[in-house]
């Protein structure tokens, strides 16, 4: 077994722990290189939120490919224990901050502080449903012509409810697993 690692970035090849952790599913690898192929020229710069994170492996991913910041939601203590063991190998640059909160907590903290994200990426435990309170308080924190990304088992439905105010777009398949990505639309006028 090859173990957890960044695949691409600054970082590339860096280990992670947690591939094993009870309970947590870290992204396959195939998956989350096709996430940030799929991403692309959005991901430097961006401030990205990496829902439900387990080991983190998706927002760091990000981080070394040069997003400017990435939280970490994560309700499990073994779990968010790990998450920052691995924040602390990756994050140097002091980019990274983790809440350790239920996802609807942390969204409504985050709403109510101004935080707003370019990409949002849902990977909930593989057979649950976020409430559609936790989807509608995710899609409010993107901004104009953001996009939310949610990793699911292939065929599950995964429509967002009407007041979450996004387009949907593509369903990447790879398996078992699924991406399905929603879009915020730009502002008017904006080029």
């Amino acid at each position: 077994m090859t173990g957890l690692r960044i695949l691409g970035g600054a970082d590339r090849g860096r280990r992670l722990q947690g591939e094993s952790l009870a309970g947590v599913r870290p992204t396959p690898a195939r998956v989350r290189e096709a996430l940030f192929d799929i991403l692309g020229a959005r991901v430097p710069g961006s401030a990205f939120l990496d829902l439900y994170a387990g080991t983190g492996a998706v927002g760091l991913e990000a981080l070394s490919r040069g997003a400017a910041r990435s939280l970490f939601v994560e309700s499990g203590r073994a779990a968010a224990r790990i998450l920052a063991a691995n924040v602390a190998r990756v994050d140097r640059a002091g980019s990274a901050g983790i809440l350790q909160e239920d996802a609807g907590a942390a969204l409504r903290r985050l709403r109510g502080r101004g935080d707003r994200f370019h990409i949002v990426f849902l990977d909930p435990p593989w057979d649950e449903r976020p409430a559609p309170e936790v989807l509608v308080l995710a899609a409010s924190l993107l901004l104009p012509a953001g996009i939310l990304v949610r990793e699911h088992r292939s065929g599950q439905d995964v429509s967002l409810p009407e007041e979450a105010g996004l387009r949907p777009g593509r369903i990447y398949r790879y398996g078992d697993a699924s991406l399905s990505l929603f879009h915020r639309d730009p502002e008017p006028g904006a080029a």
